[in-house]
């Protein structure tokens, strides 16, 4: 999640008070390549027509990656907030 972080700079060069949704939506963004690639492995399965088992596959699979999203982007989010809290706190103010 380091590119989280480095995006993370990136963002705050520009003052982005809303950078916690980007970093959220940043990390979370694995979960679209995960439903992708489900879409892409799909053909090899041998349900070849629509079937109930369709709608299950990709019923569960959307499940899935809406759950990886949800995790990843709250890793996400945490690590960029603990680097914040790290780098503003060695901040000395006399």
């Amino acid at each position: 999640f380091i590119s989280s972080i480095l995006l993370h700079n990136c963002v705050m060069i520009f003052s982005d008070y809303l950078w916690w949704w980007r970093m959220f939506f940043s990390a979370g963004s694995i979960a679209i390549y995960v439903f992708l690639y489900s879409c892409w492995w799909y053909p090899q399965l041998n349900a070849k027509r629509f079937s109930v088992t369709t709608l299950m596959y990709f019923g569960y699979m959307g499940l899935i990656s809406w759950g990886i999203f949800l995790m990843m982007g709250s890793v996400g989010f945490f690590s960029c907030y603990i680097f914040i809290r790290k780098m503003f706190g060695s901040i000395k103010v006399d």
